[in-house]
């Protein structure tokens, strides 16, 4: 694909105050909807509250797409395709020259490399070629995904690029402990944990609407089932269809209301035509519909983390999912949520219907979800980022513990 020869306009940051000068990389950002992008933002604004300068570079999103007009930070956009079956998201286009000239004339501190598409592999090549300190993030299993779209065979190329990638960065990312033990014994250098937060102010228990809940059919004791994200293969969703048929045989009041959109919602719809499809929602309208169900299935497998996770903890609801990514690390089965053993389909369904047919149960695990939300503040998320891209720009190597490692990664030190 050829480069992007259309000139780069530089807007010189302000240079008056001590801070780091962070150009972030990124295929995806709001207002596109999903957990990279969320969780990208979140970082981007924590650390202009911290007084740090960020340049953040993306494709352009579409034709009328102007970038940040708050003037808060930098943004340089770039050309970007759309990605297969998901045509509202865009794939960068190589742009190493582009990136090269940027840097050599506005040169940052470090460039931090958020995705691993072409705009990502210029961008880390530009900063080698420049010798600038750069560290990545591991945030989406392709290699996994293959395997949903009838490309299996290229797991293995797929997996090889991915390595290749990140060991060319000081440091890699992931936002689970288990993450960075898959990578490491697989081959991935200098992997380090950054966990994820949520806006507990935004998801919120009490912005449950009644009004809502009537306009699905639900009245204030049916049990509501709640799926957010993306319907697409690599979701597991037959596993929720399994497991919301056998809740409706225990508790035939239940209600199943999808929130998202993508390639299998016209097959699910055909399948389920008494699920609710209430498709893309974002802000406050979003925050409603997670406050206004009751149980959260999530049967996702291919998860580097899983956002909706977090976010339906932080709205008070009994979480169902696969003792994997985010509710491994913060679900304490019957505590407050439910697991079930991965990739143990039978488990899932046999958890979800019991849990859905007991509403006093899913009353006391949603208040106790909430209490484990809320101490996930997105404060300490980028305090842990900010000690390791001085770590990077220090080349003393990225330290294994922070405000943010998990436990274990503080027992194992520098070992990983």
């Amino acid at each position: 694909m050829p480069e992007d020869p259309t000139p780069i306009l530089i807007e010189q940051l302000s240079a008056s105050r001590k801070s780091l000068r962070i150009a972030v990389v990124t295929e995806t950002y709001p207002p596109e909807v999903n957990g990279v992008a969320m969780s990208c933002a979140r970082a981007v604004e924590g650390l202009l509250q911290r007084n740090h300068q960020v340049q953040l570079i993306r494709p352009r999103q579409d034709g009328i797409d102007r970038g940040d007009a708050s003037g808060r930070f930098q943004e340089v956009l770039m050309r970007g395709i759309a990605i297969p079956r998901y045509p509202a998201l865009k794939m960068g286009l190589p742009a190493r020259r582009a990136l090269t000239a940027l840097w050599a004339y506005h040169r940052p501190d470090l460039v931090h490399i958020v995705t691993e598409g072409p705009l990502g592999w210029s961008a880390l090549q530009a900063a080698l070629k420049l010798k600038l300190p750069v560290c990545s993030d591991f945030r989406t299993n392709f290699h996994a995904y293959s395997r949903h779209y009838g490309v299996g065979w290229l797991s293995k190329p797929i997996l090889g690029y991915l390595r290749k990638f990140h060991n060319r960065t000081a440091l890699t990312m992931v936002p689970t402990e288990t993450m960075r033990g898959e990578l490491s014994g697989i081959g991935f250098r200098n992997v380090r944990v950054v966990s994820r937060g949520v806006d507990t102010r935004l998801f919120d228990p009490g912005r449950r609407s009644a009004a809502l809940r009537a306009s699905w059919g639900a009245a204030p004791d049916d049990p509501v089932i709640l799926h957010v994200g993306r319907l697409a293969p690599e979701k597991n969703l037959p596993a929720l269809i399994e497991a919301f048929r056998e809740i409706r045989r225990r508790a035939p009041r239940a209600k199943l209301v999808f929130v998202g959109d993508g390639p299998a919602r016209r097959s699910l719809a055909e399948r389920f035509p008494d699920a609710v499809y209430a498709g893309m929602r974002h802000g406050e309208d979003l925050a409603e519909h997670y406050a206004s169900g009751d149980v959260f299935l999530f049967p996702s497998l291919t998860e580097t983390y899983g956002n909706v996770t977090l976010e339906a903890l932080a709205s008070g609801l009994a979480v169902v999912a696969f003792d994997y990514a985010a509710a491994a690390e913060h679900i304490r089965h019957d505590h407050n949520g439910t697991l079930a053993k991965y990739d143990d389909t039978g488990a899932f369904v046999a958890v979800s219907a019991a849990l859905a047919a007991d509403i006093v149960r899913i009353r006391d695990l949603g208040a106790r979800a909430r209490q484990t939300a809320m101490d996930l503040d997105w404060t300490r998320i980028v305090q842990r980022l900010e000690s390791l891209y001085l770590a990077v720009i220090g080349g003393g190597g990225a330290p294994p513990h922070g405000p943010c490692a998990t436990s274990a990664e503080r027992a194992t030190g520098a070992a990983s």
